[in-house]
């Protein structure tokens, strides 16, 4: 705020962490340019009908009028208000009828989440048009940016490492520096994985382990499979996340959850299993509903336990008690991840922790551990002409095609979900990981030492609290294996005492069970580890191997697991 009233600047970039406070700081400035009569009036653009309102009920309580039902070509608005609030999408309607009302008033602009005047060139231009004349542009939006070949109106630009150029913010508050300042809460991240099942377009039916390497497209179907309400995972996920719920509200009576679905079928699916958890149908919010707004608001004004909603959350939606999360879409872009954690955030007292649960997919535990990195808005290339303008807009439009078709023809059942399970992988915090080594069994004591952390605790506290877990947790695995290894020990030497076909048979038990053990562990297929053991210890197949050659084979499979343990 200091940095801005010393300044004076005509435009100024702000790019703050979701849940900082951005609402606050322009309507701060508003409000002391009004008294300074600086300007007349107020234009706040933002990014849907839902946001207006919310920006004029906020206005509202600092004593600024806001008409949220301003539409393009209006003309004169009560003189109760000293200003409107339109969407990027009404700009572009007229944005003729705007240039005229803010050449008429010294007009303080306000762009909420600018880089959505950046998603069109056609919004871009509207946005020029129709602001140019403003005597102040305050351009707002929360981390990142993304890259693009359409410039943000009123935002600088240089040239940067890359010699692309880049967005230059004007004041930046990252994720780290409002955790310090106790702006926003701390977030764990709690990542399951599972074993998924599918079959394609082709009728070839698939296995894979949520969470380890593989292709594209092998990914988005072991997602979707995940996501599947017909499937073992989502019910899994939904019933740790409700428990979660459960240990927040010891300590925070009122905390929520939200469900982030794909779409409305999904979205009301994952409500019915909710209904069935907790004994009462959430809210569910889909976006092309005329109540969604009053929904949004009634369930952040209640304690209801949770809300099921689509797209209605990824950008500015203020529900201050929402404490836990799932997040159940296909959507994975960074900004819509900033943007949908950001509603999990915002920090109303000190202690308040949010847990977001997630799949163990690659992008996404990438996206969680750097929360807290900063982007900027990059140009791909510059439009320089009106063929290169057109081309820009075909090559968008193409883009959006392909994903529309891609994402269609799955719809369309390019693959069909088999079946799916969840295990408990790991918690990401403050760009660590922490968990247990191996699979880890959804409800069990391993998994609730990281779903039972308290809900009020300090971001050092909970830090010091997951180490101290996972070292005692690993400290138990640790006798938990030497135990084992005595009762194995103890095993050998009592085949010892039997005949050889007994002593073989009871030797074949045993590593047949440490390499079944082994798979569980790391999902390794038992013909695999039998493979590596036999190159490593020589000797034919366990079938014909001898006493001595099975007894090396267990002893190196032991110091495996102590490895993996260590």
């Amino acid at each position: 705020m200091q940095k801005y009233m010393d300044e004076a600047p005509r435009d100024f970039l702000t790019v703050a962490t979701p849940g900082a406070g951005k609402t606050t700081f322009a309507l701060t400035v508003a409000g002391e340019l009004l008294a300074r009569r600086i300007i007349d009036r107020i234009v706040i653009v933002a990014p849907t009908d839902h946001l207006k309102t919310q920006w004029a009920e906020a206005a509202s309580r600092m004593g600024i009028g806001i008409d949220p039902a301003y539409s393009a070509g209006q003309g004169k608005t009560s003189k109760d208000f000293q200003g409107i609030a339109v969407t990027y999408a009404g700009v572009a309607v007229n944005p003729l009828a705007l240039r005229i009302r803010v050449e008429r008033f010294k007009t303080l602009v306000i762009l909420d989440e600018v880089h959505h005047a950046g998603d069109a060139l056609s919004w871009g231009e509207s946005v020029r048009e129709a602001f140019d004349p403003a005597t102040r542009r305050l351009c707002l939006t929360g981390t990142p940016f993304r890259s693009d070949i359409n410039p943000i109106p009123f935002v600088r630009y240089e040239h940067g490492a890359e010699g692309a150029p880049q967005s230059v913010a004007d004041y930046t508050y990252g994720y780290a520096e409002a955790l310090a300042d106790h702006v926003v809460r701390p977030v764990l991240f709690m990542a399951y994985s599972g074993e998924m099942s599918w079959r394609t377009s082709a009728g070839d039916e698939v296995a894979a382990r949520l969470g380890e390497p593989m292709t594209k497209d092998m990914m988005q179907h072991a997602l979707r499979t995940a996501l599947d309400p017909q499937g073992s995972w989502m019910p899994a996920v939904l019933q740790a996340a409700d428990t979660r719920l459960s240990e927040v509200r010891k300590n925070v009576p009122d905390a929520g959850g939200l469900v982030i679905a794909t779409d409305q079928e999904s979205a009301r699916a994952y409500a019915k299993l909710l209904k069935q958890i907790t004994g009462k149908l959430p809210t569910i919010v889909l976006s092309d509903e005329k109540a969604a707004s009053k929904k949004i608001a009634q369930f952040s004004d209640g304690d209801d336990r949770w809300m099921v909603a689509v797209r209605m959350v990824s950008e500015g939606v203020d529900v201050p008690r929402l404490a836990v999360g799932v997040w159940a879409t296909t959507t994975s872009t960074p900004l819509f991840f900033a943007q949908a954690v950001g509603r999990f955030v915002r920090a109303r007292k000190r202690g308040e922790t949010a847990s977001v649960f997630l799949p163990s997919v690659t992008n996404l535990l990438t996206l969680a551990n750097e929360l807290e990195v900063q982007r900027d808005h990059v140009l791909k290339r510059k439009v320089r002409s009106e063929d290169d303008i057109f081309g820009a807009e075909n090559d968008l439009l193409a883009a959006a095609n392909r994903e529309d078709k891609a994402s269609g023809e799955l719809e369309r059942g390019a693959f069909e979900a088999l079946g799916s399970t969840a295990s408990f992988d790991r918690v990401l915090f403050d760009g660590g990981e922490f968990g247990h080594a191996g699979e880890v069994q959804v409800g069990s004591d391993e998994e609730m030492d990281f779903i039972g952390i308290p809900g009020l605790l300090e971001a050092d506290q909970v830090r010091d609290l997951l180490r101290s877990r996972q070292s005692s947790r690993a400290t138990q695995q640790k006798k938990q294996m030497a135990q084992k290894a005595t009762e194995a020990k103890k095993a050998t030497e009592d085949a010892a005492k039997l005949s050889t076909h007994e002593q073989l048979s009871v030797l074949r038990r045993e590593l047949n069970g440490l390499v079944a053990a082994w798979y569980h562990r790391t999902g390794q297929p038992h013909g695999v580890t039998h493979a590596a053991l036999r190159k490593q210890c020589g000797g034919p197949a366990a079938a014909v191997a001898t006493a001595e050659q099975l007894h090396a084979r267990i002893n190196a499979i032991r110091d495996w697991a102590l490895k993996k343990s260590s």
